[in-house]
């Protein structure tokens, strides 16, 4: 079998930051490392859980919601997929999205989205101030992050 793009990066010189992983037609895949792989040092499922509904909801009722596919955890636990479509915004556009949002999510205010059992499978998990801490850290870690600085 042919291994899979995600497979064949050397995940012990990742650092985190924002990569582009791949393009299929009109669809790019942001991957957005938080944390160093092959480390231990892992997001833990509440924090992983509780960025995903702040930044999903964040992106999704943004400037930039029509050109949003997908935004969602890596099984590793180190980071986040952000799918766009590439017609609706160029990669540049893409960059700014993500530093914007991770910087609006680090001062989130209000209840966490999605925190009730008709909303979400494992809403007892959810913390709006783990993701508001992740958010700033991240938000950190990009903050000077440019289009050049996208590759593997």
């Amino acid at each position: 079998m042919e291994r899979i793009a995600s497979f064949q990066v050397d995940h012990n010189k990742l650092v985190p930051g924002m990569y582009l992983s791949r393009r299929d037609g009109n669809v790019t895949t942001f991957d957005l490392r938080f944390k160093k792989p092959n480390t231990g040092d892992l997001l833990t499922n509440g924090e992983m859980h509780s960025v995903e509904h702040v930044i999903a909801t964040l992106l999704r009722n943004g400037r930039a919601k029509d050109a949003v596919i997908y935004f969602g955890p890596m099984g590793c636990q180190t980071g986040f997929y952000l799918l766009f479509d590439s017609k609706q915004l160029s990669d540049a556009e893409a960059v700014e999205l993500v530093k914007e949002t991770f910087a609006a999510g680090a001062v989130f205010e209000g209840p966490m989205p999605g925190k009730s059992a008709a909303e979400c499978g494992n809403y007892i998990n959810l913390d709006v101030e783990l993701a508001k801490k992740q958010c700033a850290v991240y938000s950190e870690i990009v903050r000077e992050w440019t289009v050049e600085k996208l590759a593997y």
